[in-house]
């Protein structure tokens, strides 16, 4: 066969590229979006500073009487769509059980405390 050149047509068409060593799932492209140890803190550190929105309260209440249909559809309305409500309704519960957890913890701790004024 004769020399290859480069044709629009056949099966070496096209523009001849270098593969990448490592591949295509190593490109920083790939962790768009996920959040570093540093950004997570920071978000944590203005959540306990600040607190909740409005919207986020009205979602725990409705969440603590158990209208969770309500509660998403009201998340739905505020954030714009159904995965962005799911997913705040989602974090609501995770932070009433937190909430709840530390409520008990303080309870327990405070009974001991008063067990041991006792003695």
């Amino acid at each position: 066969m004769g020399i290859r050149y480069k044709l629009a047509v056949g099966l070496d068409k096209g523009h001849k590229v270098t593969k990448l060593e490592a591949g295509r799932k190593t490109r920083p492209t790939r962790r768009k979006g996920t959040v570093t140890t540093h950004a997570r803190f920071v978000r944590d550190l203005v959540r306990e500073l600040v607190g909740f929105a409005p919207y986020e309260r009205r979602c725990q209440e409705l969440l603590k009487i158990g209208k969770d249909k309500r509660a998403l559809k009201f998340c739905k309305k505020r954030l714009g769509c159904h995965i962005r409500g799911k997913r705040k309704r989602e974090e609501m519960q995770v932070m009433l059980q937190k909430m709840r957890k530390a409520q008990q913890a303080q309870q327990a701790a405070a009974a001991a405390a008063q067990k041991e004024q006792e003695k």
